[in-house]
């Protein structure tokens, strides 16, 4: 199916956060690009901890860079010209077309700094319908945030500016998926209203027949048609935006891929920081038969773990101060001592050192570091964004960076940009898990270290499993939705005539 008008699109929005839109994204993406059409993705504005560098050292939201994937496309930072990375409950860096511009309040931002971007996000959205077939937006949270509408460039102020047609997806496993489709219609002003072509049930469990009457009513009431019923499927959050929202308690990582191939699996124990960064660092470990993967806060879940990772964080100082409060920074000095096996990257890495300067990031001056690493971190206002190529453990590694704090490394034996002693590794680089062969000896030397009798399959290949992660959304689209409606829209926009409904309409 190719032929989709040149510059044509459609915006996918939510009833809620994590309703689905990103993956439902990326799976028209892949779908789109398997019937020939050149696409690519956009979200205006993405709040995340979850980020990506592109090649030219931008900036953007890791989701963004997923569904590039999707699309068969090199992610680029007009695919996510705004990105918030939280620091506070009140506060978030903003970073603009790939590059930080500076801290600002939600008030300061939704007062008037988000209003003035809306020229800079339809040039940008403007720029890739000049080079593909077809745009698929990506919303945030709800488009029916009627008290954020005035500043609203990511839900229907871009799809305004752009004259797409938008598709609402809702997530059934919450339950109210019918009344949340008509509220978020009902609360749009007739304009916008316009706009909503119909809806897409996400994550459904059962016999879709006894869904149908519920549609045939929404319709009714609403004048437009459920676009699909996606099946329920285990493992699609590939890329989530946002840190903060890993479950403690029965994470979808907590859990075996495959039997392992040696005699022991692997247990790996994230410590889930504040303002977590980057979390996915973990899913190439997820990925590998045997090694199972749990994220913790309380230091005597590090009892049982042949690995503790220390992740990313924005917020280095308040993640040490965490560590220590919580007993987990007692625990891995332990293990240190032991000789038992940890891994810190970026923020992680930065805690694991000997002493930070901070007038950047927490504005905290001098704190003294955990003292597993002879390094000393000094935060610098230039943030760093990279793409490094190197080898460690006798492999070719990739990876990208994406800090403000800058590591004077002053001993041990070199590790990537860091170091390691004894069975303590650090380093600035995000991704680096994602290489295969280097992952496998890290893995062995891990094992070796934690005294398991546990062997790294020989042929797991992280980026085929991804593949076949998108594959299988683009599945479910085709599979699963109405396509050639789908396409219509695309090409032709929202459909005519759709009825406007007043808030309170029966």
């Amino acid at each position: 199916m190719s032929g989709a008008k040149r510059g044509g699109g459609l915006l996918v929005a939510g009833t809620t956060s994590d309703a689905g839109k990103s993956v439902v994204t990326a799976g028209i993406c892949r779908w789109l690009v398997r019937q020939g059409v050149k696409v690519a993705p956009f979200k205006a504005q993405n709040m995340s901890l979850n980020s990506f560098v592109t090649r030219e050292g931008a900036e953007i939201g890791r989701a963004q860079a997923m569904q590039a994937q999707a699309a068969r496309v090199e992610p680029t930072a007009l695919m996510n010209p705004v990105l918030l990375k939280p620091g506070s409950d009140q506060s978030s860096q903003v970073v603009l077309l790939g590059k930080p511009v500076g801290e600002m309040s939600a008030r300061g931002y939704h007062g008037g700094r988000q209003e003035r971007l809306l020229g800079v996000v339809t040039d940008c959205l403007e720029q890739l319908r000049g080079t593909y077939d077809a745009v698929i937006c990506e919303g945030a949270g709800s488009p029916a945030e009627i008290n954020l509408r005035r500043t609203d460039i990511v839900n229907m102020g871009i799809a305004r500016a752009a004259r797409f047609p938008v598709v609402v997806v809702g997530d059934i496993d919450r339950g109210g998926v019918f009344a949340s489709f008509f509220g978020t219609t009902a609360l749009l002003s007739p304009e916008d209203q316009s706009l909503i072509a119909g809806y897409m049930v996400n994550k459904f469990r059962g016999d879709v027949s006894l869904l149908e009457p519920g549609m045939e009513m929404l319709r009714g009431l609403t004048g437009r048609a459920t676009y699909g019923v996606l099946p329920f499927r285990h493992g699609l959050g590939i890329d989530e935006e946002d840190g903060l929202r890993v479950s403690l308690r029965g994470s979808v990582r907590e859990s075996v891929v495959a039997p392992p191939v040696g005699e022991d699996v692997l247990r790996v124990a994230v410590c889930a920081v504040p303002l977590m960064s980057n979390f996915t660092d973990v899913d190439a470990l997820a990925a590998e038969p045997g090694v199972v993967v749990r994220f913790v806060d309380r230091a005597e879940e590090l009892a049982d773990a042949d690995l503790v990772v220390v992740p990313g964080t924005r917020g280095t100082v308040k993640a040490l101060r965490w560590l220590r409060e919580r007993g987990l920074a007692d625990a891995l000095l332990r293990r240190a001592a032991e000789g038992r096996p940890v891994l810190g990257i970026c923020g992680g890495f930065q805690a694991l050192g000997e002493h930070i300067e901070d007038e950047v990031e927490s504005r905290a001056g001098s704190v003294e570091g955990l003292g597993l690493l002879p390094v000393r971190v000094r935060f610098e206002r230039e943030k760093t964004l990279a793409r490094p190529v190197g080898s460690a453990l006798g492999e070719p590694v990739t990876g990208y960076e994406i800090h403000h704090g800058v590591a004077e490394v002053l001993g041990g034996e070199p590790f990537l940009d860091g170091c390691r002693v004894g069975s303590v590794w650090g380093t600035h680089w995000h991704g680096s898990l994602e290489s295969d062969g280097f992952r496998r000896a890290f893995l062995r030397e891990v094992a070796a270290a934690a005294g398991r009798r546990f062997v790294p399959a020989p042929d797991t290949s992280f980026g085929a499993l991804r593949e076949e992660q998108l594959d299988l959304l683009g599945d479910l689209i085709e599979e699963h939705a109405d396509t050639r409606a789908l396409l219509e829209l695309i090409e032709t926009g929202a459909p005519p005539g759709l009825p406007f409904l007043p808030p309170g309409a029966p």
